[in-house]
């Protein structure tokens, strides 16, 4: 199991370029597998840590998405809103750079489910 984060500000949606295959060079949610016995949403606000260097706090449940998209990847992606409490925007861990972007103007994006929790927000 993953979970990700959805964050925005100013309209604008967070997103960071995996720096590692699969889809390296391609843009997702900060997002990362749940350590046995780890809370999701623990997870999630760690992973959002690591992969930008932003202090967030999960305050929603968005959604569950079924699906390996790759062989060593998740099942299930669980999915979160959240805000920025603190940090300094910069891209670590897995990506190489993080960037928030207009809804109308996204880069290359990495997985379905990346795609999916996107236009579920757009709606």
């Amino acid at each position: 199991m993953a979970a990700a984060v959805i964050l925005e500000r100013e309209g604008r949606i967070l997103l960071v370029r995996r720096v590692n295959e699969p889809q390296q060079g391609k843009w997702s949610l900060p997002a990362g597998f749940i350590d046995a016995g780890e809370d999701p949403k623990e997870a999630a606000v760690r992973e959002v840590y690591e992969e930008t260097g932003l202090r967030v706090r999960v305050t929603e449940l968005l959604d569950v998405i079924g699906g390996r998209e790759y062989p060593n990847g998740a099942d299930i992606v669980i999915l979160y809103s959240g805000v920025i409490e603190g940090g300094e925007l910069a891209a670590a861990d897995d990506a190489d750079a993080a960037a928030f972007f207009d809804y109308e103007a996204l880069p290359a994006i990495a997985f379905k489910s990346t795609q999916k929790a996107i236009e579920n927000r757009q709606r």
